[in-house]
């Protein structure tokens, strides 16, 4: 990866640009005196991704009965009783 130059005199005057372009295109930029190497700006690492909390207990999970049929008869629910 081939990192772009800037004279010292260029990034003071445009430093924040200069930041944001090493930000968003991830390339490095290395700060020149008098065509000498002083500085190396280089992207921060990636942030990592955080993993999902969907699923987490998936492995933890027991299924230990009748998921399908109601939990009670129909005869057994108090509501369907009232006319």
């Amino acid at each position: 990866m081939k990192e772009d130059t800037i004279m010292i005199s260029k990034f003071k005057a445009t430093c924040l640009a200069v930041l944001d372009r090493v930000k968003q295109t991830r390339q490095p930029i290395l700060v020149t005196r008098r065509g000498e190497p002083i500085a190396l700006i280089e992207p921060p690492p990636q942030p990592e991704k955080r993993k999902s909390w969907l699923g987490m207990f998936s492995s933890r999970g027991r299924i230990t009965g009748d998921i399908i049929s109601p939990a009670l008869d129909s005869g057994e629910w108090e509501v369907l009783d009232q006319k």
